[in-house]
């Protein structure tokens, strides 16, 4: 075929544009059956026919999923961790419209773990010198920026990793260039020298620190564990009845319904 011949989709049979066509490892896919693959499924072109059938159809059922999904939990301000504690499933998505997005619901045993990455930009400041020359400071200053990004590695067919921003890009800290401990993870400050943009970080730092912990209790969570906290206490058996004396017949009985098991008489 030619690269200006007709293509059609082989999953909706429409007509494909000039700019249109997604292309598969044996095949074409129109741009409208390629959004209603999973947004973090990156291996389209390295993906057959079939392998997209499958997904295909995956993300049809996950709409039951979606329907099903109530949030007992959110965590993040932009893209957000979602968490239904009671079903145990969890999906990841910065759309209003649950439906509508159909992000993918993947249940707690799914989860793998999360890393936090902070990248850190800097940008040296420069001092007009006497003939009017851009020169370093001595020594030298920066003003540095700092973009937060949570990981939650999932076992999934068709993903393994779900990357999604904990900042809204990246937050400028003036020349205040910003720590963090050992784990990488939370930080306590004391409020000296902070600002706004400086309390942004550490707001975003603690919030990716709450979507790690989360997703390690998703992950350490027994399969039973919710069940048993949840389900009702068991029945208490009840206290054995022991043998007497039936006055009128002189019968050692385990008293039945009351009644001596032998003569039938009413015992007190």
């Amino acid at each position: 075929m030619g690269l200006f011949d007709k293509k059609f989709c082989d999953f909706c049979g429409n007509k494909i544009g000039l700019l249109g066509n997604r292309k598969l490892e044996d095949g074409n896919m129109c741009k409208d059956c390629a959004s209603k693959l999973s947004p973090w499924f990156s291996e389209r072109r390295h993906s057959t026919k079939a392998d997209i059938e499958q997904q295909l159809a995956y993300r049809e059922q996950n709409k039951a999923a979606v329907a099903a999904f109530h949030v007992t939990r959110t965590l993040g301000k932009y893209t957000k961790l979602l968490i239904d504690d009671n079903a145990r499933k969890f999906m990841v998505t910065s759309a209003t419209d649950l439906v509508k997005a159909n992000p993918d619901v993947l249940d707690f045993s799914q989860a793998l773990g999360c890393n936090l990455d902070i990248q850190e930009s800097r940008n040296e400041l420069k001092q007009k010198d006497a003939n009017g020359r851009l020169v370093s400071y001595n020594p030298p200053r920066y003003e540095y920026s700092y973009n937060l990004k949570a990981t939650i590695r999932v076992s999934n067919p068709y993903f393994d990793e779900m990357e999604f921003g904990v900042s809204s890009g990246y937050i400028k800290t003036g020349e205040q260039q910003m720590t963090a401990n050992p784990n990488g993870w939370t930080i306590h400050t004391t409020g000296i020298g902070t600002n706004l943009r400086t309390k942004e970080y550490y707001d975003c730092l603690n919030i990716g620190t709450q979507i790690k912990d989360a997703v390690d209790q998703m992950k350490n969570a027994a399969p039973t564990d919710f069940g048993a906290r949840n389900a009702a206490p068991a029945p208490q058996p009840a206290a054995p009845v022991e043998p007497v004396i039936c006055p009128f017949c002189g019968a050692k009985t385990v008293p039945q319904g009351g009644c001596c098991e032998y003569c039938g008489s009413q015992l007190n």
